[in-house]
């Protein structure tokens, strides 16, 4: 399979995730998003949706960089801290499912937009090393699907 056929691909996934993150939390309160919690010091509903959108800002952030400079050091994030600097559990669910959807479509359209020689970039990423456009693309889609099945489980439990 072709580089260009997996990009498509993974474009289609995020386009995907995206939707199904919609479905998932519009008949979602705010309370009900801060009552629902991965286990019994797990992150909450409210927690994880907070984390996809400041992810999305982050990974957009990287993906530029990589675009535009030359192999750079991509900076590391502590996402458990994240939680407690950003305040999530004081944030309302449908600005930050508003403000997921408006980063997402910048994402896409920034992905969308690249040649060939662009998709070739990449940085250092501080886990992965060797990180390029299509790595970076990759691990959006991924990251969505650990964090939709996360909600799954716990839109399930009930808990």
């Amino acid at each position: 399979m072709s580089d260009a056929l997996h990009r498509q691909r993974y474009l289609t996934i995020v386009r995907k995730t995206t939707q199904t993150l919609h479905h998932l939390a519009r008949n979602l309160t705010t309370e009900q998003a801060l009552a629902l919690r991965d286990g019994a010091d797990g992150w909450t509903i409210l927690d994880i949706f907070c984390h996809l959108r400041d992810f999305d800002a982050i990974f957009y952030q990287r993906a530029l960089q990589i675009r535009d400079s030359e192999t750079p050091t991509l900076q590391a994030y502590d996402h458990e801290q994240m939680v407690i600097e950003r305040a999530y559990h004081a944030q309302d669910l449908p600005s930050v499912l508003a403000e997921l959807q408006a980063s997402r479509a910048q994402y896409l359209a920034f992905f969308e937009a690249l040649n060939d020689d662009q998709w070739q970039r990449a940085g250092m990423h501080p886990e992965r090393g060797r990180f390029t456009l299509t790595d970076a693309l990759a691990q959006v889609a991924t990251h969505d699907c650990d964090h939709l099945e996360q909600i799954a489980r716990v839109l399930a439990s009930g808990r």
